[in-house]
């Protein structure tokens, strides 16, 4: 890494640090999993105090751009992927469009037995046959989600048999069911990953997550998808943009004074 000059300004110098640090991450200087210079030695290098420095990585650790471990030194991670809530795009539209190799692995495809809340979201009797998949959704070689997935079997015969890992599940839904999802009710929770969980997504158990709850209607309003998504909370991050109206400040209204009353004239004395 190149030194760079750090100039008395109106920039305090820490984030001067933080700005050259944040240059040679996006440039590639550093690569994710690679150990960044200790403190000592980036002070050296732009001529600070540790403190300045500190307070540079401190920045960057917030952003989750590296992790400090102690004993251990400074890493750099993987760049967050953020997904927009309501752009509507598939995952594989999604990674392509953001430069990434997507994959889809399929871990489980089965009839099943609705059990009380399957059946419940997706209106149907209790034991009434039902549909379960199970993908894990990877981006560059790595795991990012895994979908968890029940369906009505009746609706769909034959879904088993389709190309799950290279085709879009709605896309599927659309083409040979005419059954196209127009609308999605999701819930946002944040999780401790369970070990199996954990396992699949690449990550220590009880690592936090993001687990989304959806339930995917068809035009009519029928409810025909119940998923279960547990997200990598290192790696994907959603946002969403929304327009904000503030309403115009209401008029104060003045109370109209009461008219006023005249005194009685004084009567004329006898």
């Amino acid at each position: 890494m190149a030194r760079f000059r750090l100039e008395l300004g109106p920039i305090p110098l820490h984030h001067q640090v933080y700005l050259d640090l944040t240059s040679a991450l996006d440039s590639g200087e550093f690569s994710p999993g690679d150990r960044l210079p200790p403190e000592r030695e980036l002070a050296q290098r732009y001529g600070c105090s540790l403190i300045t420095v500190r307070r540079a990585l401190m920045e960057l650790t917030r952003e989750q751009r590296i992790e400090r471990t102690r004993g251990r030194g400074t890493y750099v991670l993987h760049p967050r992927i953020d997904r927009d809530l309501v752009e509507p795009l598939s995952f594989n539209q999604e990674m392509q469009m953001r430069g990434l190799d997507a994959e889809t692995r399929l871990l489980a495809a089965r009839p099943e037995s609705a059990g009380v809340a399957v059946a419940t979201a997706l209106g149907l009797e209790p034991g009434s046959p039902t549909l379960y998949l199970e993908r894990l959704r990877i981006a560059d070689g790595e795991p990012l989600l895994l979908e968890q997935v029940h369906l009505p079997a009746e609706r769909f015969p034959g879904l088993l048999a389709s190309d799950l890992e290279r085709q879009s599940l709605y896309g599927i839904l659309t083409e040979r069911y005419d059954t196209p999802i127009e609308r999605v009710r999701e819930a946002f929770e944040p999780v401790l990953l369970r070990a199996r969980e954990a396992r699949l997504l690449d990550q220590p158990r009880r690592s936090l997550a993001l687990l989304v709850e959806g339930l995917a209607f068809t035009g009519d309003g029928r409810p025909v998808e119940l998923a279960r998504t547990y997200v990598r909370g290192d790696r994907t991050r959603y946002y969403l943009e929304r327009t904000v109206r503030v309403a115009s400040r209401p008029t104060r209204i003045r109370p109209t004074p009461a008219p006023r009353r005249e005194e009685e004239p004084a009567g004329r004395p006898v």
